[in-house]
């Protein structure tokens, strides 16, 4: 499939990127806004996951059944997200539809009213989400561990904030931090499908004009600017026990932060590491021991931070053996590197997951839309395979040595043990 990118600044500072996808019948757009939970201060912590829900609530021309039955009638698909250093607001429809899908989004983004009554609603709306997410023990056990690793930080604090600072925000903050954050230099509209880039900009430019939104500059503050400076994740350990039937653990180490080069390398590790069926850890503690059922390693990267963690939910009886296989395995790859045949292997599963992951338009569109708000830079498919095929054993040994005799930080949940 042959596709075109293209990008335009609006008034602003509103950067519109758009990606051509010739033969297919869909379209999708996000609104995608450089702030997140690391962009709050204490007080306001889980404001931006709070904003999100409330620009679903309504404007002066459109109700929030009204946005809801918009993209419903048409069959599309609508919702949004907060991360740890963005919001992402998205839909996907016929392309067709893309002019109704970019209007309602234009609508919710510049028009929100965030009335005293929906900020009441959609407050107990949350605190159920987050009572919700405190009966999860992979999300308790992420929770702990990112508190732990990044402590006073805002980057160890939940996204949706807690029930104490929840609780206490009011609808006079929330409404400042929606004019502080929500500007148009600090917005990217994605568009993937089949569309033509002109015409999006059109339909751009005329929704996101509410209210001046693209011209009303004044008093704007400037752009909050994030530590430039590596920050390490720090050593600890704790264990939260709740009366869960299993102990779920994530041990980590300093990683990558999300622009470092090595970052090929570190996908070439985490494969042979966690990555899959065939990784060390799943056959040496799943397969041959029986020690779990889950057993897995995963990649954080930040801006100015990088994190990389085992995961694993066993019986609390196991927890240890399975701690020191996971330790064992991860001092033996320090030591020893991985193998040609894992790092082929390795390699394959990038290559695949990440041309695979691109035959629909809402990961084309995730893909352009984070290139413009997140990297400097847009490579090609090829480029990256290229920087993929580029990896070498000794890439990945020296990464591996650098990594994995760092000191680790332990989160456990569960029973005690």
């Amino acid at each position: 499939m042959v596709t075109t990118v293209r990008r335009t600044v609006l008034p602003g500072g509103l950067r519109v990127v758009t990606e051509a996808m010739p033969g297919v019948r869909s379209a999708s757009i996000g609104v995608w806004v450089g702030v997140g939970s690391r962009d709050e201060s204490p007080t306001m912590s889980g404001a931006s996951h709070f904003l999100e829900h409330l620009l679903f609530r309504g404007t002066p021309t459109r109700s929030a059944l009204d946005i809801s039955v918009s993209l419903d009638e048409v069959g599309g698909e609508f919702n949004a997200f907060t991360a740890k250093e963005y919001t992402c607001f998205h839909a996907r429809v016929l392309d067709v539809d893309l002019p109704l899908a970019v209007d309602v989004l234009g609508d919710m983004i510049t028009s929100s009213t965030i009335t005293p009554a929906d900020v009441e609603s959609e407050r107990e709306v949350i605190l159920d989400e987050i009572a919700m997410h405190d009966d999860d023990p992979e999300d308790v056990v992420t929770n702990l561990f990112s508190e732990l690793s990044w402590r006073s930080s805002s980057l160890g604090r939940p996204i949706a904030g807690t029930a104490t600072t929840i609780a206490a925000l009011t609808r006079a903050q929330i409404a400042r931090f929606y004019r502080t954050a929500y500007r148009p230099e600090n917005m990217v509209v994605a568009v993937a499908g089949n569309v033509e880039h002109a015409a999006v900009v059109r339909q751009v430019r005329k929704a996101f004009s509410r209210s001046g939104f693209l011209t009303d500059v004044a008093n704007r503050p400037a752009p909050s600017r994030r530590a430039a400076r590596f920050r390490k994740v720090a050593p600890g350990q704790a264990h939260i026990e709740r009366p869960f039937e299993q102990v779920n653990v994530l041990v980590g180490v300093n990683g990558l932060a999300r622009a470092d080069d090595r970052r090929y390398a570190l996908g070439v590790l985490n494969a042979a590491v966690g990555g899959g069926p065939s990784s060390r850890l799943f056959q040496e503690v799943r397969e041959r021991r029986g020690l779990a059922y889950s057993v897995y390693s995963f990649a954080q990267h930040y801006t100015d931070a990088g994190a990389f963690c085992v995961g694993a939910g066993c019986l609390p009886g196991k927890l240890e053996d399975v701690l020191k296989v996971v330790r064992e395995e991860l001092q033996l790859v320090a030591r020893d590197g991985i193998s040609e045949e894992e790092l082929a292997r390795g390699k394959g599963q990038l290559r695949g997951g990440l041309v695979l992951g691109l035959e629909d338009s809402a990961s084309r569109m995730s893909r352009i839309a984070k290139a413009e708000l997140l990297y400097d830079e847009l490579p090609s498919i090829d480029e990256i395979i290229g920087r993929v095929d580029a990896v070498t054993l000794d890439d990945v040994h020296t990464l591996a040595r650098n990594l994995f005799r760092q000191p680790e930080t332990l989160a456990v949940v569960g029973p005690a043990v």
